[in-house]
């Protein structure tokens, strides 16, 4: 097959760490290198935000990235980029006149999805759309500091209202999609992925080496925060609960957070700042180690140095971390909300907790650093749970079998209305 892409604000050639460079950047990434390797041509379009950019850009064997002129060639927060949609759709659409459409096209998150309904439309090509994350989920925790656009939501519902096919990424994401009204006939469900090979458990050796730039430990254990720093991401709840329970194994835990910019940037980060006066405040500052971005070749060993990751999102529409933990067999502990409640299985691969509670968090941790063969009984588990479920190759030949279910190999295709006959965008 022939499939193309379409993510507007995350490259697959971005550097990691930003603010709106993370997860779904991976994703389309691993996605497209994973249907390449089992054999179909694969275009990622993403919007061009520089003015030195080539207009196409091999990633990988099989795989070409397209720039496409839509709005200011710089970057652009993608809370402020859905004036330049219409002009992504059309951009998109002269590079399927001028190089030939896809069997299928794939958008990447809401504003991606308006933009490939639009040149799916005018050229009949069926539509397959990810959310990655909902308006209707970031306003609920969010609220008043939600800067999405007005309409976010009304635009995400006409999207999954015309797409040929919603891929979920967890079974959270189901409930809130058929909530909004999304036909549930339209939707399947398959998980992000993880690199099985680069994340991996490292030899004896080699455990407890760091890459330069991140502290060796200096305490008995080592906690692990790895994302981007923002607020939703709940750092400090991490930080209150190192604090949390005075006496027990936790006094003698340090925590590293690994993301958000370059460590020499990290003064100027509102999140590191606020972050670094709650650990001071608390007394825990020498035990909190903020390093930066850390380069994703590095990012195994920084893994393999930790006891334990943690990662306490307020709400996480799926979540990369867990399943990189998870294939170098660290167990993770967790906030019970969205796509951590299917990449980690309680008991077996790490533990859940309420968000926003440092408590129980607290509680968590403690029980499993004070047990030191259930973490590696449970690290074990995580690999060999990643490798069966979430590798790249087998994420790919998932969502392939849906395309094919859309272009004649499979299941009849449904005909949802045109974009424009859903609602005015």
């Amino acid at each position: 097959m022939r499939v193309d892409l379409v993510s507007e604000h995350a490259s697959p050639l971005a550097v990691l760490g930003g603010v709106d460079a993370g997860g779904q950047n991976v994703h389309v990434a691993s996605l497209a290198v994973g249907l390449a390797r089992a054999g179909h041509a694969v275009r990622v379009h993403t919007r061009r935000d520089a003015a030195d950019l080539p207009e196409r850009v091999p990633l990988a064997p099989g795989v070409e990235v397209v720039h496409l002129a839509a709005g200011p060639a710089r970057h652009v927060p993608k809370d402020d980029l859905l004036p330049h949609v219409g002009a992504l759709g059309d951009a998109l659409l002269r590079d399927w006149e001028a190089h030939g459409a896809p069997d299928v096209v794939h958008s990447h998150f809401w504003m991606s999805g308006l933009a490939a309904a639009r040149a799916a439309d005018a050229a009949a090509v069926p539509l397959v759309h990810t959310y990655h994350a909902l308006g209707s989920v970031k306003r609920r925790h969010q609220g008043t500091k939600d800067t999405s656009p007005e309409g976010r939501v009304a635009a995400e519902l006409a999207v999954g209202r015309r797409a040929d096919l919603v891929v979920a990424t967890c079974s959270d994401e189901v409930d809130e999609l058929v909530r909004l009204g999304v036909p549930a006939e339209r939707v399947r469900v398959v998980p992000c992925g993880v690199d099985v090979e680069h994340f991996r458990p490292l030899p004896a050796a080699r455990l407890g080496a760091v890459p330069p730039g991140v502290p060796v430990r200096e305490r008995r254990h080592r906690l692990l925060v790895v994302g981007r720093l923002v607020e939703r991401k709940g750092v400090d709840t991490v930080v209150r609960a190192l604090a949390a329970r005075p006496g027990t194994s936790l006094a003698d835990t340090e925590l590293l957070v690994a993301g958000g910019p370059v460590a020499a940037a990290l003064g100027a980060d509102p999140e590191a700042r606020r972050l670094r006066d709650l650990a001071a405040s608390l007394g825990v500052a020498d035990r909190v180690h903020l390093v930066g971005q850390v380069a994703h070749d590095d990012l195994t060993a920084v893994i393999g140095s930790s006891d334990l990751v943690v990662a306490t999102p307020w709400y996480e529409p799926f979540g990369i971390v867990p399943l990189e933990a998870a294939a170098c067999g660290v167990p993770l502990v967790g906030s019970a909300v969205g796509g951590l409640l299917d990449s980690v299985a309680p008991g077996v691969t790490g533990a859940l907790v309420p968000p926003r509670d440092a408590g129980a968090l607290a509680d968590a941790l403690v029980d499993l650093l004070d047990d030191e063969p259930r973490r590696r009984a449970m690290g074990r588990a995580a690999r060999r749970r990643a490798v069966a479920r979430y590798s790249w190759s087998r994420v790919a030949a998932q969502t392939a079998s849906h395309y094919r279910s859309l272009t004649g190999g499979g299941l009849a295709r449904p005909v949802p209305a045109r974009l424009t006959e859903v609602a005015a965008v």
